[in-house]
């Protein structure tokens, strides 16, 4: 549902979770070149692991000492970088005592970098040699700093699954909320000297939040809120697309393979969610790496309508993307992560056994992400 629920966007680590759990808050947006408007897709992330682990200085899991002494991670990470030409991700490793957040409103802060509902700042930067001697990093070499605004226009709820009863019992492994699968950013970033201007009606933005004590596998995410109907060639400027999901574990339990879909499509959403056992969702997904190109396929339906999408994306443009779990696993090796994501959708209501095409829809500037192991 497109429904704003701010206490899911607050830090949530804590009893067991202080000690073997994640939690990030993810943007994503475009921006333009201010010497030549060329656009160019970012992304900035605010992770924190296993706060109650650590103190003054940042423990990293990948570092080999820490590998042999079965050392689990603890550190606060702003993460961020771009999608297209010369993709990359930077990491910026901050001890736990430079991380703040009050437990009843969301106002990160990692060292000078900041967060909030409305606005974030910072800066992030490592050099050639830092990341060439550091494979514990994880990231590459570069240097980025933002100063951005955020109207978040629409969320995805995925429901009860997310609830404040289901967070305190820690059922699920993975969790996930969308406050703004259409978001609005405002201001400058700048990536290795080159000023971009992020514009609110041109960002194509997207925020999010996940937490939990693991990563699923598989692990798909789809999102677009550049969208147009092919059938009137009308922008749909009140509309949005959001897929998360794999395999979730519930209480330990695996499930079999699982999406969660929004779509909201000009004021109305459609939704396809297994939790919801009451509208009869059955969603099917595939994914292929090409040679050059990287293809999903989703197929959803439920009681009252059917969601057909493909999404492409060229493999140069995308990062094969960095995290490591709170146990100190690295298993996610080949997660595919791009932001320049293009393809389409078709939208149809069920009338009785026929079926009704709604809309045929262009999705560009698209968010995607597919990793299994």
């Amino acid at each position: 549902m497109n429904k704003s629920d701010l206490s899911r966007n607050l830090f949530m680590l804590k009893g067991p979770l202080a000690k073997k759990g994640y939690d990030w808050w993810w943007h994503n947006f475009t921006g333009y070149n201010r010497e030549t408007g060329e656009a160019k897709a970012f992304f900035i992330e605010y992770f924190i692991c296993n706060p109650a682990l650590g103190d003054k200085e940042a423990i990293l899991g990948q570092l080999p000492i820490n590998q042999e002494k079965n050392i689990k991670p603890s550190y606060a990470l702003i993460k961020v970088g771009a999608w297209g030409k010369n993709a990359k991700q930077i990491h910026n490793f901050y001890p736990i005592s430079a991380f703040s957040c009050p437990t009843d409103s969301l106002n990160v802060k990692i060292g000078d970098c900041q967060l909030s509902e409305t606005h974030m700042k910072g800066n992030c930067a490592v050099t050639t040699k830092e990341a060439s001697e550091h494979p514990e990093f994880m990231c590459n070499a570069g240097e980025m700093s933002w100063n951005l605004k955020i109207h978040k226009k629409i969320a995805f709820n995925v429901g009860y699954g997310a609830s404040k009863f289901f967070r305190k019992l820690n059922a699920f492994e993975m969790f996930w909320h969308a406050e703004g699968i259409k978001t609005e950013y405002s201001g400058e970033v700048i990536l290795d000297g080159i000023t971009y201007n992020i514009i609110p009606e041109k960002s194509f933005g997207y925020s999010d939040k996940n937490w939990g004590s693991d990563f699923t596998s598989p692990w798909l995410w789809i999102s677009s809120c550049n969208m147009k109907s092919l059938i009137t060639g009308k922008t749909l400027s009140n509309s949005a697309v959001e897929i998360g999901g794999g395999r979730p574990k519930v209480l330990g339990v695996p499930l079999d393979r699982k999406l969660l879909i929004g779509l909201f499509y000009e004021g109305e959403m459609y939704e396809y969610n297994f939790s919801k056992f009451w509208t009869n969702s059955k969603v099917d997904f595939n994914f292929h790496e090409g040679d050059k190109i990287n293809t999903w396929k989703v197929n959803a339906k439920n009681k009252t309508s059917i969601m057909e999408l493909i999404l492409e994306c060229p493999k140069d443009e995308m990062l094969l993307i960095n995290y490591e779990a709170p146990n100190g696993k690295k298993l996610h090796n080949r997660l595919w992560n791009g932001g320049t994501g293009y393809g389409e959708i078709k939208l149809y209501k069920k009338q009785g056994s026929s079926t009704v095409l709604i809309d045929h829809i262009e999705i560009k500037n698209t968010g995607c992400e597919y990793g299994e192991y």
